[in-house]
């Protein structure tokens, strides 16, 4: 294990000592996992499995608000000041359409949508707290179709990876968690989310290129008019999978003053020019109130992946399709 790595733990520890700690449950005192919490100003963080979040005023000296929200609850604003040790919220009526359905009987064909993988650093997406990547994906038949994998593309190194000897160099240590959300199609948008399960998965620098993540258990079924599929990231883990309190951003101290930087995660997520059709869409989490936006030069400025023409992100997904009966 490098010093490095050494290093980022003492300070994960030495946040959590100083941090409060917070559990946010439910009516029926079951945690809340994976609760996001914003700050209203752009910045914010996530609950763990266990509903735990972590905030200090010494960390977050400009924060008098939190705002909580989770898929299945009634949102929460909250001052700091008050801030108690749980948080109880109150979960919503809602209905999931086409969710909730029994496995067919019978045989199904695996049919498969090859993901799209490379290893150029500058063309990857480099995946931070504060943004989501969803992809579309349409429904091409008439029979019912259920969510077996997906194939997640990633680069497990950064862009010196190259320089090094590979057969004697080893790898830098990590472990990310994902959030993977499915959605419907809203006239073209991400709208409602198709499950309330919490269907997250880890990624370490021992993964290749592609990640296969198993989302048989969930029953996700293929909508009429196709679904979203999203990749957001909750933060590093330590040994054990568990969610560390992970910063949002850095301060770096400039003539101009105090600018805060966006802290990106491993592993990146590699984007392509192969896809015709324009099908990644994309949004910040703590602004704009989440609003979701095609990832293509008329909506996105500044973007090196867009300049190079990357437009899409190439996620690959195998679906079982059953045969009538």
């Amino acid at each position: 294990m490098t010093k490095l790595y050494y290093f980022i733990i003492l300070c994960v520890l030495s946040f959590s000592v100083k941090a409060q700690n917070t559990t946010i449950i439910s009516e029926t005192e079951e945690p809340v996992s994976y609760a996001t919490i914003s700050f209203g100003n752009g910045n914010g963080l996530f609950a763990d499995d266990a509903g735990q979040f972590y905030f200090t005023k010494k960390l977050y000296k400009d924060i008098d608000s939190l705002f909580i929200s989770a898929i299945g609850f009634n949102d929460l604003k909250l001052a700091t000041q008050v801030l108690s040790a749980t948080i109880i919220m109150k979960s919503s009526i809602n209905t999931l359409d086409e969710v909730f359905l029994s496995k067919p009987k019978g045989k199904f064909k695996l049919e498969k949508i090859k993901p799209t993988v490379h290893e150029d650093y500058f063309k990857c997406w480099l995946p931070t707290i504060e943004s989501e990547i969803a992809v579309y994906f349409p429904n091409n038949s008439t029979k019912t179709q259920r969510l077996s994998s997906l194939q997640v593309p990633i680069k497990v190194e950064a862009k010196d990876w190259d320089k090094r000897k590979r057969k004697t160099s080893k790898k830098r240590p990590f472990s990310t968690l994902f959030k993977v959300n499915f959605y419907e199609n809203n006239n073209g948008l991400p709208g409602d989310v198709l499950t309330y399960d919490n269907v997250v998965f880890i990624a370490n620098e021992k993964n290749e290129k592609i990640l296969e993540v198993d989302i048989t258990k969930y029953d996700v079924y293929m909508p009429k008019n196709g679904l979203f599929i999203s990749l957001q990231v909750l933060g590093y883990t330590d040994a054990k999978g568990k969610l560390l309190p992970n910063k949002k951003y850095q301060e770096i101290k400039t003539k101009r003053g105090v600018v805060k930087v966006s802290t990106t995660f491993r592993p990146l997520l590699p984007f392509t020019d192969e896809i015709t059709e324009k099908r990644t869409f994309v949004r910040r989490i703590f602004l704009n109130g989440g609003q979701w936006t095609l990832f293509d030069k008329q909506n996105v400025e500044k973007s090196n992946l867009l300049k190079a023409g990357l437009n899409n992100y190439g996620l690959g997904l195998n679906i079982e399709t059953y045969r009538d009966n």
